[in-house]
């Protein structure tokens, strides 16, 4: 795939090589086209030496080649990151005044520009207005993080981190149309990662979560619009989503009392955490010694709360809005008496959530990986293949799926 790099001038511009080298990495041939305010923070020379290709600002080098119009035509996919408030200013209003602006167009590709300045520029009503534009001519613009910014300021309008850029840019070569605005004004609560159940200070009960799943739903709904709310157990050591509210918990008694406080606002919870079933009934306050009496047989163990179930009665029981849509995730192995999808049907009933995600677990399925594939069963009875695919795209899917079923949105955006 030929991917296009543009480089606005801001400090973030070191960040994307990063990005230009899990491109290159990736086997994508990579054209960087930096803005001169940009070869301010990062040389040239580096970015020739990531992307392997000659790098130039203006439009009056190499013009037999006429590089503004061929980079633009060939792209299959341009990201420019990062972008700053000049950046997108020049881009909403149509300007061709050097390589990158001229470059963006010609493209007829996928767009993405993640966004990075001061939180005050983010906000000020030209940087708003000009968002606006580029999302009206398909262009994704990329929310951008909260935290550190350049001094000691702290905010909105941090750059994502690269991989979730890399990310985001690889689901838009994967689907196009993968990161639509049809979220805005929904407030949307996902749980990823596994629970611990503590045995003693050092032991516990837990899972092969690593919560890429969860993480990659939280996200993409970021992205599409909505105020994401994710209830993190434990993962792989996973950065933050940009422009999502993360809530740290450990057990699934802390997990059942987080849904329950952030539930009763959202219009969709999705339950992709992998909650522990049991927990010990005892926790011992000292290590258990191994010989002696102090050693069990057996461990008694006692069964946690049905998050997902409770969840759905509370809506009966009017906790939960009504409207609100629920999603829950089945990992199932099939055996002798039946293979997935029949187990997955049983816990959809018994369940009773709006639409149940099925993924086949076993050695390199669903846990510990960066793709998934699976089923999603629908509380009306239908079922759909979701297809092999990164765990973004998968997330894409079952967020197409829930805004299906969602009610209009009560404030417009």
């Amino acid at each position: 795939m030929r991917i296009v790099v543009g480089v606005g001038g801001g400090i973030a511009a070191y960040k994307s090589c990063s990005l230009i080298r899990s491109f290159t990495e990736s086997g994508h041939h990579v054209r960087v086209v930096p803005t001169e305010s940009a070869l301010e923070f990062v040389g040239r020379a580096t970015f020739e030496a990531l992307s392997g290709s000659p790098v130039h600002t203006g439009v009056f080098s190499d013009v037999p080649e006429v590089p503004h119009v061929r980079l633009g035509q060939e792209a299959d996919l341009v990201v420019v990151a990062p972008a700053t408030a000049d950046l997108m200013a020049r881009m909403a209003g149509g300007r061709a005044d050097d390589l990158l602006t001229a470059t963006l167009l010609t493209a007829r590709c996928p767009v993405l520009v993640a966004p990075a300045m001061h939180t005050e520029m983010w906000e000020h009503a030209a940087t708003v207005a000009n968002v606006a534009t580029l999302r009206s001519r398909g262009v994704t613009v990329l929310e951008p993080a909260s935290g550190r910014l350049t001094g000691r300021d702290t905010g909105a309008g941090r750059l994502p981190e690269p991989d979730e850029i890399f990310g985001l840019a690889m689901l838009l070569a994967e689907r196009a149309d993968s990161l639509p605005r049809d979220l805005v004004g929904r407030k949307v609560v996902i749980t990823a990662g596994g629970t611990r159940e503590p045995l003693d200070p050092v032991r516990f009960l837990g899972n092969r979560s690593s919560g890429k799943q969860g993480y990659a739903l939280a996200r993409v709904a970021a992205q599409r619009g909505a105020d994401v709310t994710l209830i993190a157990g434990f993962t792989t050591e996973l950065a933050d989503p940009a422009a999502v509210d993360v809530v740290r918990v450990k057990t699934s008694q802390q997990m059942h009392t987080a849904v329950d406080k952030f539930g009763p606002e959202a219009d969709a919870i999705v339950m992709a955490a992998a909650v522990a079933d049991f927990r010990p009934t005892s926790i011992a306050s000292s290590k258990i010694k191994k010989g002696g009496d102090e050693e069990p047989d057996s461990i008694p163990l006692t069964r946690n709360e049905d998050i997902l179930a409770g969840l759905v009665d509370a809506r009966r029981g009017g906790q939960i809005r009504s409207s609100t849509v629920i999603v829950g995730f089945a990992a199932e192995t099939g055996d002798e008496h039946g293979d997935v999808l029949t187990y997955a049907r049983a816990k959809l009933a018994r369940k009773g959530c709006d639409l149940l995600v099925v993924n086949a677990v076993g050695d390199g399925k669903a846990f510990e990986v960066d793709h998934n594939d699976g089923w999603l069963l629908g509380s009306d009875g239908s079922e759909s293949a979701l297809g092999e695919g990164s765990k973004a795209l998968l997330a894409g899917r079952v967020l197409d799926a829930v805004v299906s079923i969602l009610p209009p949105c009560p404030t417009p955006p």
